[in-house]
C-alpha cells in the first residue's frame, strides 16, 4: 500500500470572509469621515507630528510603494485636520508709489482682500467723478480767479514802475517774443532809430550806454520779483486745488480708513494713494470719456493712468475654510512660485503689478502644500528654488530668464511674500533614500519620514475599517454602494494581491480600480449596489484582458512545444515553477529541469549560468545545493562528481533561488537512479542544511501547473509540493480548491529535502548512521553508493594514469619532466 503524506488542509488552501463579520450594512452605513483613513498608524502619527511642529524646516516626506495611496492619505488627514487651523491671511500686490518696479506686498485679514479691491475701485470711480464737478464749480472759478487776479496785479505793478523808471531816464520798455527790452527813446516819444542812434555825440552815446546798464539791472530785479509771484501763485493756485481736492478725498479716504481701521498695512498704503492723488490731482480733473461699445484693444502703457489704484488680490481666503490643502500636480517653476505676465501692444510687451499672477506656494502658505517627490525632481528649477524659498522663507517671483542670467530685460521685482507653509513630498522610499544622502539639505528640510506600509494584518477591526474606506470612497467617486458579499470579495482580493491569507492589501489604487470597474458591471446589470458577482466578474475580466501571454505560453505547453510531462515517473527530471511578469500581469508556469551526471571532479555545473543566462541570486542556489551534497555525502570520501543541470527550453533570464530545492531534487534522482514522479510539480529554496525555505508567488505557480494538468487530465496523482511556511500564502482559485476536495489534485507541505524526496520518488530518504553509512533500501544509500563507487573508480583511474606515467618514465629515461 503506497504511503500517503502529509497534505495542505482544504481550508487553509483560501480564506474566505464571511459578509456577516462585517457588523453593519454596507449599503446604508457610512463611517464617520476618521475612519475613512487606512490602518497606517506609523505613517499618520509621523504626519500629526510634523503638522503640530511648526518649524518650517519639520516638513513631511511620505514614502511608500506605488499604489499605497500616497497622495489619497495625506490629502484625507490633512483635510481633515486642517479644517481646525486658523485661515491665513489673504495676499494683495499694490503699487509702490516710491519703487515703482517693486510692487508692494500687503497682508489682509481672511476675505477683506476682495473688499479692498473693490472698495478702491469705487473710491477712484467716485473721485474720477466728484473732482471735475468740484473744480467745475462756481466758488473754485472765483477762488481761482481771485488767486489769478492778485498775480496780474502784481505783476502788472512791476512791470509800470519799471516802464515809469525807463521814462525817466529816457528809455522805453518793450515787450517781445523773447521777454521784455529797454531802448532809448527819440524825442517824439518813439523808440530810436540806430541811423538817429549812430549821429549822436559820443558823450551821450557813453551815457546811454550807463544809462540802459542801471536800468537793465533793475529789470532783471523786476523779473525776478515776477518769477517769485509766478511762484506764490503757483503755490497758492497748488493749496487751493489741495484744499479743493482734499474736501472730496478727505471725505472718501475717512471713510475707507474707518472701514478697514484694523489693517494696519492698509491704513499706511491710504496714507500713500491721497499723497498721490492729491500731487498728482490734475488727472482727475479731466472727465472720463464715455466708452463706446468696439471691440477691445490693448491697453497702452501711457493710458493706464488709474490702473496704479487698482488693488490685485493674489490669495483669496474667503471662502477657504481653515489652512488651506493644495495638491501641485505640475510643480514646474511658474505653477510654484507664480509669474509675471505681459501684454502685447502693437508689438511691445509690458507689465505692470496687476499682472502678477500666483504660484501653489501662494496658494498653499499659510497650510500645506503636497507635491510628488518623483514630479518635482523633474524640474530641478523648481527643486533648487523650494529650498532657498524655505531657506530664506519667503516666496520671490521671479522671471527665469533674469533668474539664471539667461538674459536681462526690465522688469518687475515684487516684494517677496513671507512663506509660512508645511511641504509634504509623497514618494518612494528608495529615493528618499537617495535624496537623504547625496542632497545635503534635504536632510535639514525634511525631518519628518512619514513611511506607509503595503500591508496590514488581518484582523476584524481592519476588515471593518476596509469596509468604511470603500464606503467612503464610493460616496467621494460617486459610485453605487457595496454590498456586505461584495464587500467580502474585495476584502478576499485584498488578502490575493498580498499573497497572504493573514494580510490586506493596502495598495488602494488596486482596490480603488476594482470597485470602479465592478461598478461598471453592476450598471450593465442595472443593479442598485455592486454585490459579489459584479466584484468576481472585474476580476475575472481584468485578468482576461492582460492575460494574452499567459494563454500563449500554456497553449505551447498543451501542444507539447514547450514540454512538460504530467504523469509517470523519470530519473533525472523533475517539473519545476517560476514566475513570468508581463507589468500588469503575473503567472505560473512549469519548466523541465533535467540533469546529468559523470565522472570527474567539475562538480555541479549549471548550464544557465555558463550561457550567461541565469543572474546571480539563482546562481547562489546552484552553490547551495552543492555544498548540501557535500555535508551529506563527502564526510568519508571525496566528491569525484561532474553533474550538469539545465532548464530545458529555456530562452531567457532565469533568476531567484525558489527553484533550488527542484534540482537539488532532480541532482539525487539522477545520482540515485531513483525516478521522480512527473505529476508532481515542485517549487522552494533550499538552505545548506536541507531546510526547504519560502519563496513568492507561490498561488500562481499552483495554478499555473493546474491548469496544464486539467488540460492533459487530472489522474488523482498530480499536485504541487511547496514550502511549509507558505501555507499562509495560499489564496488558491476555487476550481482548484474543488479539485483538492475531490481528491484529484495534491498539494503538498515540506519543510526539509529529505521530506521533498519521499513525495517525489515513494522511497524513504534516509538518516546518517552512526557508522557513517545510510540504511539499505534508502534513497540517500543508494546516493551514497554511487557517489562512493564513483570515488573508487577515479582513484583506480588516477592509480592507473599514474603507472602508466611511471612505465613512460622508465622507457625514456634522459627526457625531462
Amino acid at each position: 500500500m503506497a504511503k500517503k503524506f502529509k497534505e495542505v488542509p482544504v481550508e487553509l488552501l483560501y480564506a474566505r470572509i464571511d459578509p456577516k463579520t462585517l457588523g453593519f450594512d454596507t449599503t446604508e452605513s457610512l463611517c464617520p469621515p476618521e475612519e475613512g483613513v487606512v490602518a497606517q498608524d506609523r505613517a499618520i502619527e509621523a504626519i500629526k507630528f510634523g503638522m503640530g511642529m511648526k518649524d518650517v524646516d519639520y516638513n513631511i516626506f511620505v514614502a511608500g510603494q506605488p499604489k499605497t495611496g500616497l497622495t489619497y492619505i495625506a490629502r484625507t488627514f490633512l483635510e481633515k485636520t486642517a479644517k481646525a487651523e486658523p485661515t491665513p491671511p489673504d495676499c494683495c500686490y499694490v503699487y509702490n508709489f516710491k519703487e515703482p518696479d517693486s510692487p508692494d506686498y500687503l497682508s489682509l485679514t481672511a476675505g477683506r482682500g476682495k473688499e479692498l479691491q473693490k472698495s478702491m475701485e469705487q473710491f477712484v470711480q467716485t473721485l474720477q467723478a466728484k473732482i471735475p464737478e468740484v473744480f467745475d464749480s462756481e466758488d473754485y472759478s472765483a477762488k481761482e480767479a481771485e488767486v489769478h487776479q492778485a498775480f496780474e496785479r502784481h505783476r502788472r505793478d512791476i512791470i509800470d514802475a519799471l516802464s515809469q523808471r525807463a521814462k525817466e531816464e529816457g528809455f522805453i520798455l518793450q515787450f517781445s517774443q523773447v521777454g521784455m527790452v529797454i531802448v532809448p527813446a527819440a524825442k517824439d516819444g518813439q523808440p530810436m532809430s540806430q541811423e538817429e542812434l549812430s549821429q549822436l555825440p559820443e558823450e551821450k552815446k557813453q551815457e546811454l550806454r550807463e544809462k540802459s546798464d542801471n536800468l537793465q539791472k533793475e529789470m532783471n530785479d523786476a523779473i525776478k520779483e515776477i518769477r517769485k509771484g509766478e511762484a506764490a501763485f503757483r503755490e497758492k493756485h497748488s493749496k487751493l486745488d489741495a484744499e479743493i481736492a482734499m474736501y472730496v478725498v478727505g471725505h472718501l479716504m475717512e471713510t475707507l480708513e474707518e472701514q478697514f481701521k484694523d489693517e494696519k498695512e492698509v491704513l499706511e498704503y491710504f496714507k500713500e494713494v491721497q499723497a498721490d492723488i492729491l500731487e498728482n490731482i490734475d488727472d482727475f480733473k479731466k472727465k472720463p470719456e464715455a466708452q463706446a461699445p468696439a471691440a477691445p484693444m490693448p491697453m497702452p502703457p501711457k493710458e493706464v493712468t488709474f490702473r496704479k489704484y487698482d488693488v490685485n488680490v493674489l490669495i483669496d481666503n474667503s471662502e477657504t475654510e481653515g489652512a488651506p490643502v493644495i495638491i501641485e500636480s505640475n510643480p514646474s517653476y511658474p505653477n510654484l512660485f507664480g509669474s509675471i505676465e505681459r501684454q502685447a501692444y502693437f508689438g511691445a510687451l509690458f507689465t505692470d503689478f496687476t499682472m502678477i499672477k500666483p504660484g501653489a506656494l501662494h496658494k498653499a502658505n499659510g497650510g500645506y502644500l503636497v507635491l510628488k517627490a518623483l514630479d518635482l525632481l523633474k524640474y530641478w528649477i523648481s527643486w533648487e528654488a523650494l529650498k532657498r524659498a524655505i531657506k530664506d522663507r519667503q516666496i520671490k517671483i521671479e522671471d527665469l530668464g533674469e533668474l539664471y542670467g539667461i538674459f536681462s530685460t526690465r522688469t518687475l521685482k515684487p516684494t517677496p511674500v513671507p512663506l509660512n507653509v508645511k511641504l509634504v513630498l509623497t514618494g518612494d522610499p528608495y529615493l528618499y533614500q537617495l535624496l537623504y544622502i547625496y542632497d545635503d539639505r534635504f536632510p535639514k528640510m525634511f525631518k519628518v519620514k512619514a513611511h506607509l506600509d503595503t500591508e496590514v494584518d488581518n484582523t476584524e477591526d481592519n476588515l471593518k475599517q476596509g469596509a468604511c474606506v470603500m464606503s467612503k470612497f464610493c460616496v467621494d467617486q460617486g459610485l453605487r454602494h457595496v454590498t456586505n458579499d461584495g464587500v467580502a470579495r474585495v476584502l478576499e482580493y485584498s488578502m490575493e494581491v498580498t499573497g497572504d491569507r493573514e494580510k490586506l492589501t493596502l495598495k488602494l489604487a488596486d482596490v480603488s480600480d476594482l470597485l470602479k470597474e465592478a461598478n461598471y458591471y453592476a450598471d450593465v446589470d442595472k443593479s442598485d449596489f455592486i454585490n459579489s458577482d459584479h466584484v468576481q466578474r472585474a476580476i475575472e475580466k481584468k485578468r482576461f484582458r492582460a492575460s494574452l501571454y499567459e494563454e500563449k505560453v500554456q497553449e505551447l505547453v498543451k501542444k507539447d512545444i514547450f514540454w512538460v510531462e504530467t504523469d509517470g515517473s523519470k530519473v533525472g527530471q523533475v517539473n519545476g515553477l517560476s514566475i513570468l511578469m508581463t507589468g500588469d500581469h503575473e503567472f505560473g508556469k512549469p519548466n523541465r529541469i533535467t540533469a546529468t551526471i559523470s565522472l570527474g571532479k567539475g562538480g555541479v555545473v549549471d548550464i544557465d549560468r555558463e550561457a550567461k543566462l541565469s543572474g546571480n541570486i539563482h546562481t547562489k542556489g546552484v552553490m547551495i545545493l552543492s555544498s548540501y551534497l557535500r555535508e551529506k555525502f563527502a564526510h568519508n570520501k571525496p566528491l569525484s562528481l561532474s553533474a550538469s543541470l539545465c532548464f530545458e527550453q529555456s530562452y531567457g533570464m532565469v533568476d531567484g533561488d525558489s527553484a533550488s530545492s527542484t534540482e537539488l531534487y532532480v541532482l539525487l534522482s539522477a545520482i540515485s537512479g531513483v525516478p521522480i514522479q512527473q505529476g508532481i510539480a515542485v517549487t522552494g529554496s533550499v538552505s545548506q542544511k536541507g531546510e526547504v525555505q519560502p519563496i513568492g508567488g507561490v498561488t500562481r505557480k499552483i495554478e499555473g501547473f493546474f491548469d496544464i494538468c486539467q488540460h492533459k487530465g487530472l489522474n488523482g496523482k498530480q499536485g504541487v509540493m511547496i514550502p511549509e511556511k507558505n501555507v499562509n500564502n495560499l489564496m488558491l482559485r476555487r476550481d482548484v480548491v474543488e479539485a483538492v476536495e475531490k481528491g484529484k489534485f495534491h498539494i503538498y507541505p515540506v519543510s526539509t529535502i529529505e521530506e521533498g524526496i519521499e513525495i517525489l520518488s515513494g522511497m524513504k530518504a534516509g538518516e546518517l548512521q552512526e557508522d557513517g553509512t545510510y540504511p539499505e533500501g534508502t534513497l540517500f544509500r543508494k546516493v551514497d553508493d554511487k557517489l562512493k563507487e564513483m570515488a573508487e573508480m577515479e582513484k583506480e583511474f588516477g592509480k592507473s594514469k599514474e603507472d602508466e606515467e611511471e612505465n613512460n618514465k622508465g622507457e625514456n629515461p634522459g627526457k625531462s619532466k
